[in-house]
């Protein structure tokens, strides 16, 4: 079998990565496989899509390690097709393990990219949000960036699949041209997660937040913390007090937080339909009425 193909079983992907015995497989939902190890570590092996897809995740995972500041599992190998994680065993959400993930999601953003729309080292610059293409390329300010590389090609994308009509594209457009008026201060490129929804975080047994599956990214701190309020969170009053107590964030993010939330609910939008598309032009009508 030919390493990283096609006929390749995830076991052997876990067994040919880590070097350790396979003792047990357990399917798991899409496209993941829990495999365990001689030793007693049990391991995530996720199939791609395609290499860019693999690599994109594992260079986020690896680049948010390197903060050494939220919990990220250990990645064992990628090659053109699979992904090696350690698996997270999983408790109970608790407000003190909320508390203590908002500061280090501070201190996560705090150690920073070299620019907007950076993408990690060793990541492609054609990488994914989920299974949604998202392409990495630096900007010098947020606005500006955020419109041209993040908003914009998703409202066409929307327009495109009939899911926001010509007319209504006009009101995104529109803010999208006030962006630097509605942005807040300028603030420096933050090391971001990228697609923190509640999804992606996992509330271990050992009372930490861990996150996974990663579009990691230099963006707008703002914008992790609003994705983690766009799907829910639980604790989330938690998680933005620690937060604050480390990083306070400028005044009026409040008003900003569907801004933030424009780029995934277009993405949405492409993906699922028009339930969506109605989100973000509501966001969009606040934001001209603000």
């Amino acid at each position: 079998m030919s390493a990283g193909g096609d006929v390749e079983e995830p076991a052997d992907v876990a067994a040919r990565l880590t070097g350790l015995a396979v003792t047990g497989v357990h399917r798991m939902a899409g496209a993941l496989t829990e495999v365990a190890l001689d030793g007693g570590r049990s391991v995530v092996v996720k199939r791609g899509d395609g290499p860019g897809e693999v690599r994109a995740e594992a260079a986020g995972l690896r680049w948010l390690a390197d903060a050494g500041t939220v919990r990220i599992p250990r990645v064992y190998g990628d090659d053109s097709r699979w992904l090696v994680t350690d698996r997270v065993p999983q408790g109970r959400p608790t407000a003190e393990a909320a508390l203590r993930f908002g500061r280090q999601l501070a201190a996560l953003h705090a150690s920073g990219a070299p620019a907007f729309g950076a993408p990690p080292p060793g990541g492609p610059v054609a990488a994914y949000i989920g299974l949604a293409p998202m392409r990495n390329e630096p900007g010098t300010d947020w606005p500006h960036w955020y419109a041209e590389h993040r908003v914009l090609p998703y409202l066409r994308d929307a327009v495109d699949a009939g899911t926001v009509r010509s007319a209504e594209a006009a009101l995104v457009e529109h803010v999208c041209e006030r962006l630097p008026g509605l942005a807040g201060p300028a603030e420096p490129p933050a090391r971001l997660h990228g697609d923190l929804w509640n999804g992606n975080v996992l509330w271990g047994v050992d009372a930490h937040v861990w996150l996974i599956d990663p579009a990691a990214h230099g963006g707008h701190r703002e914008t992790d913390l609003a994705m983690l309020d766009l799907f829910g969170c639980p604790h989330l009053d938690q998680v933005l007090d620690g937060y604050v107590d480390v990083a306070p964030l400028a005044d009026g993010w409040r008003e900003r937080v569907g801004l933030h939330q424009l780029f995934p609910l277009l993405v949405h939008a492409v993906l699922f339909g028009r339930g969506y598309a109605e989100q973000a032009l509501a966001v969009a009508r606040a934001a001209v009425a603000g």
